[in-house]
């Protein structure tokens, strides 16, 4: 069989491309909407403001397993850090098919407390925060150039 390429690879990645958006503050996602907008125009994006709204979300994905999202970034404040925690784990508790979602964790925290607890309890990678525009956009062309660009991601798994 020959090798992928790089078209195809690519083209994989972004088949039925989702993000989950895990936010709960209103500005920022409007830096997030139109840095992803701008930097990611193939991606398909979903929006949940708190952790309930994303445990329902993923809960019906995989019911509906072409719904999956490929990544998932999450805010660590949803909206106070414990919960941010709790959902982290509670995604973690899911099925297989949710649970091994990347899961890309993003806060204001610079603590390196917080940045160790996220590895610990399996988050893919650990990002601050942005102050401007043009770092959002900047750290969202990032996120294509790994996520997407490089990185091969598993196929959705459906159920028979």
């Amino acid at each position: 069989m020959a090798a992928l390429t790089k078209y195809e690879h690519l083209r994989g990645n972004f088949k039925r491309a989702k993000l989950l958006v895990i936010e709960d503050n209103d500005d920022h996602w409007t830096l997030i909407r139109n840095a992803i907008n701008q930097s990611l125009p193939e991606l398909m994006y979903v929006r949940a403001s708190n952790s309930a709204m994303a445990l329902e979300l993923l809960q019906s994905w995989t019911i509906e397993e072409w719904e999956l999202p490929k990544l998932i970034l999450q805010d660590l404040y949803v909206p106070t850090r414990e919960e941010g925690w709790n959902l982290v784990k509670e995604i973690k508790e899911m099925s297989p098919v949710c649970n091994r979602i990347p899961l890309v964790m993003f806060s204001s925290s610079q603590d390196p407390d917080d940045v160790n607890e996220a590895y610990q309890l399996g988050v893919s990678s650990y990002l601050v925060k942005p102050l401007d525009f043009s770092d959002w956009l900047a750290y969202f062309k990032q996120l294509r150039s790994y996520w997407w660009d490089t990185v091969t991601l598993p196929p959705v798994q459906f159920s028979v």
